[in-house]
């Protein structure tokens, strides 16, 4: 995740670029965008009970996971994930920075401690840690896309 946070970090000075034909989003909101989705899901690891953690089997989530690939454009972002200020270098790296703290804490997690996917149901620590790889990778591969 340090290394993908890197990526997010050395194209922070992109964040204005906009390719339409890629994304109405630009670099910028996707790099922001990554950061939140890292800080809700670990937050809701940490202050989870293990001991109320549910495994079921979810076949979207076993596909994403074994595939390391989300598809583009057929989930639509919680509201709490999607920036909604004025996106600029300094909102960028603070966003990275707080990712990279938040990090420190799944160190320090127990293995079923859990957040719930709105489609992929309960995730314990392993599978979390998964799904953000594959998440900020589906960013960067669009981001990468925007810069071509």
């Amino acid at each position: 995740m340090n290394l993908l946070l890197n990526y997010l970090e050395t194209n922070a000075n992109n964040y204005s670029k906009i390719n339409s034909t890629v994304s109405d989003a630009s670099v910028g909101w996707h790099i922001i965008h990554c950061c939140l989705v890292i800080n809700s899901v670990i937050h809701s690891v940490v202050k989870s009970d293990p001991k109320s953690f549910k495994k079921k089997f979810s076949f979207k989530a076993f596909m994403v996971l074994l595939l390391n690939k989300f598809p583009r454009g057929r989930a639509k972002a919680p509201s709490f994930t999607m920036p909604n200020e004025d996106i600029n270098t300094d909102v960028v790296f603070q966003n990275i920075n707080e990712s990279r703290k938040k990090l420190e804490l799944l160190l320090a997690a127990n293995e079923n401690q859990y957040f719930t996917h709105p489609i992929f149901g309960d995730l314990n620590l392993k599978p979390t840690i998964k799904f953000l790889g594959v998440h900020t990778n589906h960013h960067i591969k669009i981001i990468k896309d925007i810069l071509k």
